[in-house]
């Protein structure tokens, strides 16, 4: 019996697996030990093992909607400009081909490409490399539509929803604030206020259930305008808020601001 057979037949779970949204930030995290990774360490914790694990990345952008379908994805170093150890970084987690499939035929909001070139980014090692260390769980990932408004992106995320119930890990990596031309390296701890105000609206608008001003974020103000200045780091939240199905509990993790402008709050739902 194949996988795609194995995760059609897996039993309903009572509890579904929680729904996930990584602050990612730099990918030297992926090196060190810090408050950052200790608190995505922590987001293993009380979670069963996952069948497998679904990455919504922010570095991962294609006009139409790809899905990694080979058997060894590759560690992608996807930057420049970092230490030579940082490059020499692997994340040697196995694929799952028989999963991209399943989920080529689960999608209905568009044609689905199954893709054998890209692997794993930065934003997507680099945060599980933490979580789970031993790379022995499938990774897969999903790209994001570069053509596509933030409302098409969500209802995507609710076709994904049903995997929650078959042990596959869903994981949006992004930032919630990123904007990378005012960063504020001489005052690293402390936050622009135009970008705490839109982490704080943004959290309490998901602890309120209400997602459609997040959806339409371009109308949040001029505030916004800074915070989210492209969409691509932002939209992966989406995604997680999409999964998230009746009154499941929030819990946000890494609350906290860096280099003025980058938001490394963390979001688990369920």
């Amino acid at each position: 019996m194949d996988d795609v057979k194995k995760l059609r037949q897996l039993p309903q779970q009572e509890a579904k697996m929680p729904a996930l949204f990584v602050g990612h930030g730099s990918p030297m995290n992926a090196m060190e030990q810090n408050e950052f990774t200790r608190g995505w360490a922590s987001m293993a914790k009380g979670i069963a093992t996952p069948k497998a694990i679904l990455v919504v990345s922010a570095h991962w952008q294609t006009k139409g909607t790809a899905v990694t379908a080979m058997a060894q994805p590759r560690t992608i170093h996807d930057f420049q400009g970092f230490p030579q150890e940082l490059f020499n970084v692997q994340y040697n987690a196995p694929g799952s081909p028989e999963t991209a499939a399943e989920l080529q035929q689960l999608v209905k909001k568009t044609e689905l490409h199954l893709d054998h070139e890209w692997g794993l980014d930065h934003g997507t090692w680099s945060v599980l490399k933490h979580i789970y260390p031993n790379a022995a769980i499938p990774v897969l990932q999903l790209s994001l539509d570069y053509t596509k408004p933030a409302q098409w992106h969500y209802e995507l995320a609710k076709e994904l929803a049903q995997l929650r119930q078959k042990g596959v890990l869903i994981v949006g990596s992004g930032n919630i604030v990123h904007n990378l031309r005012t960063l504020n390296w001489h005052r690293p701890d402390e936050a622009f206020e135009w970008a705490t105000e839109v982490n704080e609206q943004v959290k309490q608008q998901i602890l309120n259930g209400d997602t459609a001003p997040l959806i339409k974020y371009e109308q949040l103000g001029s505030a916004a305008s800074l915070a989210i200045p492209t969409p691509e780091h932002y939209l992966p939240l989406l995604y997680t808020l999409g999964l998230q199905q009746g009154e499941e509990q929030v819990q946000f993790l890494n609350d906290k601001m860096q280099l003025g402008s980058i938001s490394m709050t963390s979001v688990r739902i369920g």
